[in-house]
């Protein structure tokens, strides 16, 4: 009933329509029935060009809305809107202007960006130019890396701009053949790990430590601060020593050796790359025993902090013959070209 009361208002407002439009809507049937003649079985498969087809005279006669019985008017409105995005696409792609540039420099751009959190657009276009790069300061600031807050440095970065002004030190425990125990000290610098003092006592008294001190830092190489733990033993002499030297006293918190890492992985390679297979005699014996340990370590070992050189930096032989020399009665070795 419905339909039939459609059909008499169409009939009835076909003489008040343009000839164009009926054209349009016959045009539209008829396309339909091509479709649907195509079908196999299933629903009606439209191709591209039958969705052109729709689309343009949906843009010309919008009045072709109502005749669609295929497809619904909404799937119609989104072909329009899809291909209205894609001809814009296609208008505003980049034809012909200033090439792009390659991806190892745009790899580079990032990797400096990142590696220098300081450094601005300016400052790496200057450092690409000096390396021979022809690049633009806007192309740089494109392939920067964004950052959301301000530019700040990593603690690894703030760790080693205070490194040379910071030294540690600390005691360990030595039993000799006879179950005696002898104290070790020990002081080392935390920016090139170098063992900068040694010595071997019976007594570690405040006093014995204060020497110690005055001993291995000359008044023109003294650190800035100095760590250690809060043992007993390093009472107000020490701490008079350190303010007369010019050094700040940084004690550790309570029961946290982790806060001493240097001075306690230093302490731990002593053990177990020395003492843990020497029998100590006496206290001399411990005392020759870790001097040849603090000039191997200094001189000859390697360290991966330092990227696989010695604190006192050892230089690259690349000719020669290949020798090995003894140390601690052949413990370790050294290789040197002669």
């Amino acid at each position: 009933m419905i339909a039939l009361i459609c059909f008499v208002l169409a009939v009835l407002a076909s003489p008040f329509k343009s000839n164009i439009r009926l054209e349009a809507e016959n045009a539209v049937l008829r396309h339909q029935l091509i479709v649907l003649r195509r079908k196999l079985k299933g629903r009606a498969r439209l191709t591209n060009n039958d969705r052109w087809f729709f689309v343009q005279l949906y843009r010309w006669f919008p009045s072709i809305l109502p005749v669609l019985m295929i497809i619904r008017p909404e799937t119609l409105v989104g072909w329009h809107r899809a291909g209205f995005r894609r001809y814009w696409r296609w208008k505003s792609c980049r034809r012909g202007g200033r090439p792009q540039i390659e991806t190892e420099l745009r790899a580079l751009i990032r990797q400096m960006s990142t590696e220098n959190l300081l450094w601005g657009a300016p400052r790496i276009h200057g450092e690409l130019l000096k390396l021979g790069f022809s690049v633009a300061q806007s192309s740089v600031a494109k392939y920067m890396v964004k950052r959301r807050g301000p530019p700040s440095q990593e603690w690894r970065t703030f760790l080693r701009n205070h490194a040379p002004d910071i030294a540690a030190m600390d005691l360990f425990v030595v039993p000799t053949i006879g179950f005696k125990l002898l104290y070790g000290f020990v002081i080392i610098r935390l920016d090139r790990r170098d063992l900068v003092w040694i010595g071997v006592t019976t007594n570690p008294a405040a006093e014995w430590v204060a020497r110690q001190i005055t001993e291995a830092f000359p008044w023109d190489g003294a650190p800035r601060y100095l760590i250690r733990d809060r043992d007993r033993i390093y009472g107000t002499v020490v701490t008079r020593r350190l303010r007369a030297t010019g050094i700040r006293d940084k004690p550790i918190a309570p029961a946290s050796p982790w806060q001493n890492c240097f001075a306690e992985r230093l302490i731990g390679s002593i053990r177990r790359e020395c003492l843990d297979h020497i029998i100590v005699l006496d206290e001399e014996h411990l005392r020759r025993i870790l001097k040849n340990y603090a000039d191997y370590y200094n001189g000859v070992r390697t360290h991966p902090s330092l990227n696989k050189d010695a604190p006192v930096s050892r230089q690259v032989q690349r000719s020669g013959v290949i020798n090995s020399r003894a140390i601690l009665g052949g413990l370790h070795r050294q290789y040197v070209r002669i």
